[in-house]
């Protein structure tokens, strides 16, 4: 395996019994994902999926997506949530932090409607309306408001750049196999659509084609990253207790959730896996929060935040503990070189790598954290090559069901996000609304 789990910065903050009292709970949940007797198991086709991907199925993202690398400067994608944050996740992790600024002729992706800024939105439009561009828009029922206003604009952008005729030439779907408002819009368009399975959630669908598509265009090789999804499906399987890796982080986040500490922080010392900790925030935040139960997750991008959060972490309330990914092989690393008369103090370093110099800062703030209070669990990544991160998402994915079902949630459902757009929906006056806008306008006076 690629990842790799230690707790030795859990010592004197967590004892064994408190350790083992969780894996002992964590296998007895595990069996609910593959038993599919728990709540919201009419969720979990992702449990099986690495394995249920054809090769028909990879072939045809495959050719769509040299279809869109033929003709297009960009792709935009456009969805919310977990509609486009698994890909971002993917594409920022495995590609040039600087990739926006890029010269070369690769189709680059772009992001529309996961909010309602019309500063984006203007800028966006102006941008494409001279580079050659198609969409993907990912929805299950093509109603979600803000990618539905994002593609109801730049469809009609589209059309009068291409022409009608030749959108389906440009715009690909990726949603319901049979109903919803954008299956029939794709329908009367001819649009080639890819289908959202009925029982995966979307913070659970990055190996289906909501990330796929956008991933394979970007370029990325969605053939490696099957492959090391479902190898950590196949461990994770076959393993128990200690032995499985997502079983031990469960437990281990639980036990300490068990002492009080209701906020775990994901850190990372690669700023190219930014999105992929946005990815885990909405994966475990979504999951675990219900029912006045949850840990809250944050997250920050060491060493850059230990110039700003690291006192807090350090000294402030104990209601937190750290989840590190320690990424151990760089793409390219690169040494620091001695300069004569040494003006500011660095030549100490000189022939040191880089990656060198950020394990020492890792380790030293491993150590400065665990004496303040702070336990860390860390995750080792050997690099972040393709078959790395599909491991990873899988494992952090199985993680987060077994950690749901041992907080006694539905770990694959969403009910409070539903009251944010019900308000919003009475207050724009949407159909059917009508009643409720009184009621929530009066609630915004009393307040």
């Amino acid at each position: 395996m690629n990842l790799s789990i230690r707790s030795n910065f859990t010592k004197g903050i967590l004892s064994d019994a408190e350790i083992d009292a969780q894996i002992e709970l964590g296998s007895q949940k595990k069996k609910l994902l593959h038993d599919k007797s728990g709540k919201g198991n009419d969720f979990l086709g992702w449990v099986d999926l690495p394995n249920q991907i054809s090769e028909n199925e990879l072939k045809t993202l495959e050719e769509t997506s040299k279809k869109i690398q033929s003709h297009s400067e960009f792709l935009v994608v456009v969805g919310i949530g977990g509609s486009y944050l698994g890909a971002r996740a993917v594409l920022e992790a495995g590609g040039s932090s600087l990739d926006v600024y890029s010269k070369d002729k690769s189709t680059k992706i772009i992001y529309a409607g996961h909010h309602i800024d019309p500063d984006y939105h203007n800028e966006l439009l102006n941008l494409l309306k001279d580079r050659d561009f198609s969409i993907n828009v990912i929805s299950k029922s093509g109603t979600t408001t803000e990618p539905a206003l994002a593609f109801r604009s730049l469809l009609s952008l589209a059309e009068k750049k291409y022409g009608k005729a030749n959108l389906k030439d440009r715009v690909f779907s990726t949603t319901d196999a049979s109903r919803g408002a954008l299956k029939k819009l794709s329908d009367e368009y001819g649009f080639q659509t890819f289908v959202i399975p009925d029982d995966v959630g979307g913070r659970y669908s990055v190996l289906t084609p909501v990330g796929l598509l956008p991933i394979a265009a970007g370029g990325k090789d969605i053939r490696k990253i099957v492959s090391g999804a479902k190898k950590m499906a196949e461990n994770l399987k076959n393993t128990e207790g200690r032995d499985n890796l997502a079983i031990c982080y469960a437990a281990l986040r639980n036990a300490l959730y068990k002492q009080g500490k209701k906020t775990e922080i994901l850190v990372n010392y690669n700023p190219r896996l930014f999105f992929f900790m946005e990815w885990w925030k909405q994966l475990y935040g979504e999951s675990e929060g219900k029912g006045g139960k949850g840990i809250f997750p944050a997250a920050v991008n060491f060493t850059t935040d230990l110039h700003s959060m690291g006192q807090y972490i350090q000294d402030g309330e104990r209601m937190l503990f750290e989840t590190l990914l320690n990424v151990k092989k760089p793409f390219q690393d690169m040494s620091v070189t001695e300069v004569s008369g040494d003006p500011d103090g660095l030549n100490y370093l000189a022939g040191k790598t880089l990656s060198y110099i950020n394990s020492k800062a890792m380790e030293g703030t491993k150590l400065a954290h665990h004496g303040g209070g702070v336990a860390t669990i860390e995750l080792g990544l050997e690099d972040l090559s393709e078959e790395t991160i599909g491991e990873m998402i899988y494992f952090f994915e199985y993680a987060c069901g077994v950690s749901g079902y041992m907080l006694d949630v539905n770990p694959f459902d969403q009910p409070g996000v539903e009251d944010y757009k019900n308000n919003m929906f009475a207050l724009l006056g949407k159909k059917g609304f009508e009643a409720k806008k009184a009621e929530v306008e009066k609630k915004l006076k009393e307040l």
